[in-house]
């Protein structure tokens, strides 16, 4: 190549890269979620804010703000919905509130591995929830998670279907949730996470349903003797940015976000699912016990919470929940 056409080519980059660093502005970006330090999803903030600093030259200063301290879910979900906050990472349990169809993925007892639920949430069914929220002020920048849940409470192992009757559980504010817990023959309490130790340390609820990591995290193991491993429902969490603030990006503040939020997702997956097993060996070694609930009783929970999920489903977009039930039968038929 000639060199004149190689100060072309130069000038033309050049150009380029100042042209994208001109539509980047310096703006501060607050990120809310509502885990302790230390959580994979507090991991993943973290990483995201250093993607995103990298990629921006430092003009985008992502902020993280933890541990419920900018509200509740459903606080925080307006926030954002309102262009107040620009960041929040619920779980789609909560996002259900604003598209009732996400509760599809909480459907009790679905999955039998995480590699399953990649496969339904980044297929065309996760796809097309996600695309239902910019109409409610939303935009989707894909699914990190919170992982399968498992119940711990102050009472005993829980051995048998009997062992959850009348447990007095907290639950996230999801009508899937309470009237499957219901069916299961306990007794449902919603409430915000933030309020969650006090209600236990109190004895004012007997139980709760949590992953590994948010048991050791938030320290329910200090009033919680026991946890029972039922892997009942696996909790996704929805990267939400406000579209207020999202249409006032320039197209190449978006794809940094875009793509930061993706590399992040990545990143945070893989912590969430490393820290696991070591959490239940942590718990294990500060004292709580835990059990392996037998197949036949999972089944039989299963079986009694099947008819709240049929219930629910008959409600949704059918083109939804057929979409949904083709998805499974595949997952289920080639994902282990």
């Amino acid at each position: 190549m000639k060199l004149r056409q190689l100060c072309l080519v130069a000038g033309l980059a050049l150009a380029a890269v100042t042209a994208s660093a001109q539509d980047i502005q310096e703006r501060t970006i607050k990120f809310g979620h509502l885990v302790q330090p230390g959580h994979p999803i507090a991991l993943g903030t973290q990483k995201f804010a250093e993607i995103v600093a990298a990629k921006s030259g430092g003009k985008l200063k992502v902020r993280e703000y933890g541990a419920s301290v900018l509200g509740s879910e459903s606080q925080q979900v307006g926030a954002v919905q309102g262009g107040v906050q620009e960041i929040f990472l619920p779980a789609t349990t909560s996002a259900a509130s604003l598209v009732k169809e996400m509760s599809l993925i909480d459907t009790p007892f679905s999955f039998s591995s995480a590699r399953q639920v990649d496969a339904l949430l980044q297929g065309p069914f996760g796809e097309a929830v996600a695309q239902k929220l910019p109409e409610k002020g939303i935009v989707a920048l894909g699914y990190w998670e919170t992982g399968f849940r498992n119940i711990t409470n102050s009472r005993k192992p829980i051995t048998s279907v009997d062992d959850v009757r009348g447990l007095k559980i907290r639950v996230m504010g999801n009508p899937l949730f309470l009237e499957s817990f219901q069916a299961l023959g306990t007794n449902p309490v919603p409430m915000a996470f933030g309020e969650l130790y006090g209600a236990l340390e109190s004895r004012a609820l007997d139980a709760q349903e949590n992953p590994y990591s948010i048991v050791l995290t938030s320290k329910f193991n200090e009033v919680q003797k026991f946890m029972s491993v039922t892997n009942h429902v696996y909790t996704a969490n929805i990267f939400m940015v406000s579209k207020r603030f999202w249409d006032k990006l320039s197209a190449t503040e978006q794809k940094i976000l875009a793509d930061a939020a993706r590399e992040a997702g990545a990143y945070q997956l893989q912590v969430s699912r490393d820290a696991a097993d070591k959490a239940r060996r942590e718990l294990e070694a500060k004292g709580m016990k835990i059990n392996d609930v037998p197949a036949p009783v999972i089944a039989a929970m299963r079986a009694a919470t099947a008819p709240v999920a049929q219930k629910f489903a008959a409600s949704y977009d059918p083109k939804l929940v057929q979409l949904y039930n083709a998805e499974m039968k595949r997952i289920h038929e080639t994902v282990r």
